[in-house]
């Protein structure tokens, strides 16, 4: 029987849907603990994933036994139902539709981890748009503005100025909230 011999580097990208919800610093650990698991289920290895309050990156050694399409799908689903049965966020937490994807070699790897472990330093200079087209860029990707995700406005409040209505369910309050 022949085997198949794979080594597969995705960087996956997903985006927080509508201003009422985003990933706060009180449970983004758990959440990150929570699609590892998923992630492992489905047969593969996550090397890294960090994020910001409205999107979060992952990198998946994925074998071939499932598409990107079928992984990202299963993250995002039960990743959402997860946070909404938890009541992380009020309202309804959903993803984006869509999904960014890029493939690097193994020797790329450890820069890519390091990339998606930096993304908080990333980010005091850059919003989350501006580095996704950065990539869509730098892979050739061709796309059309009509179909990006849509952009989330963070603003910051430090935690004296926040209202107690804003607080988290565990009376926690990390300072970011959306416009």
């Amino acid at each position: 029987m022949a085997n198949a011999y794979t080594q597969v580097y995705i960087q996956a990208v997903l985006a927080v849907r509508d201003k009422a919800c985003i990933i706060s610093q009180v449970w983004r650990d758990e959440l990150y603990k929570y699609i590892t698991g998923i992630v492992r289920n489905n047969g593969h290895k996550l090397l890294a994933i960090n994020g910001m309050p409205d999107h979060i990156h992952l990198l998946v050694r994925l074998r071939p036994i499932q598409s990107i399409a079928e992984l990202l799908h299963a993250v995002k689903t039960y990743s959402a139902k997860w946070i909404n049965e938890n009541w992380f966020v009020r309202g309804k937490f959903t993803w984006q539709p869509g999904y960014g994807a890029f493939s690097y070699s193994a020797a790329e790897a450890p820069n890519v981890i390091n990339y998606i472990n930096e993304q908080e330093e990333r980010h005091r200079g850059k919003t989350f748009m501006e580095e996704y087209l950065e990539l869509l860029q730098e892979f050739a990707i061709a796309y059309d503005e009509r179909f990006l995700f849509k952009p989330v406005e963070i603003e910051y409040f430090p935690p004296e100025e926040a209202n107690e209505a804003q607080k988290l369910k565990s009376g926690k309050f990390d300072g970011f909230w959306l416009k």
